[in-house]
């Protein structure tokens, strides 16, 4: 088991409490599939619910950090240079119709760069965590991107739009934190989308370059719009090409 920062310690704690509000409301799902009203309001205060937690357990470490997440935009707090980067549930629209994908996906960043990140899938109790120079790992494992240097060998992740405009084989699943966690661990070769969040993408982001992969800089994009391109380094060049008209 690889000696986890205390930083990090408290990332994965505040991650853990605030799952067990997500694994309670995902099972209450089902039930009010029924209703005409109910799903999505349930969902966005499961939502709020979660990103309270976060922020409340998060602050306890570091009161002065200032925080950009998804339901409450950006809080500026004493310490500007430090941002926490909060997206509470990545792939709301799986959880709104029971589908058991999706994940909370918080990072710090530190100074323009983001040094730590973790994506925690709750249903499947899976945890992808990095921080900056200490590698990547998936629930205490040290994990790496794939090998694969041959387009047609490879998985590619992306949304619908990006899968109108590419001939790569694909999987769009609708949350984009465990398409970057899965592409970090080898499970997909790589991930591409237009105009996305960085909440949805700032711990992936880190997890992948420090599993060995390569990602283009989205500091060169607003929090709200950005492109991201991530592989393995052997097939980068080819699936750039091969995206020129997206």
């Amino acid at each position: 088991m690889n000696s986890i920062s205390p930083i990090l310690n408290v990332m994965i704690k505040a991650c853990e409490k605030a799952s067990k509000v997500i694994i309670r409301d995902f099972g209450e799902v089902e039930n009010l599939q029924v209703k005409k009203k109910g799903p999505k309001d349930f969902v966005t205060k499961t939502d709020k619910r979660v990103e309270k937690i976060l922020i409340e357990e998060l602050e306890k470490s570091k009161k002065s950090y200032s925080f950009i997440t998804e339901e409450s935009g950006i809080i500026k707090k004493s310490d500007l240079d430090n941002f926490w980067i909060i997206d509470p549930i990545d792939g709301t629209t799986n959880f709104l119709h029971g589908i058991p994908h999706f994940a909370i996906s918080v990072a710090l960043k530190s100074k323009n760069e983001i040094i730590a990140g973790i994506i925690f899938d709750p249903i499947k109790n899976e945890i992808f965590y990095a921080e900056k120079n200490a590698g990547s790992f998936f629930n205490n494992r040290r994990i790496r991107v794939s090998k694969k240097i041959e387009l047609e060998d490879c998985l590619f992740a992306t949304n619908h739009e990006g899968a109108i405009l590419s001939k790569l084989n694909l999987r769009f699943t609708g949350c984009a934190a465990l398409d970057l966690a899965y592409v970090a661990s080898g499970r997909f070769d790589g991930y591409f989308h237009n105009k996305i969040n960085i909440w949805d993408v700032a711990a992936g982001v880190l997890i992948i370059k420090e599993a060995g992969g390569k990602v283009n800089d989205i500091n060169e994009f607003d929090i709200n719009n950005i492109n991201i391109r991530a592989s393995n380094n052997n097939i980068h060049n080819k699936m750039l090409e091969n995206l020129k008209n997206f």
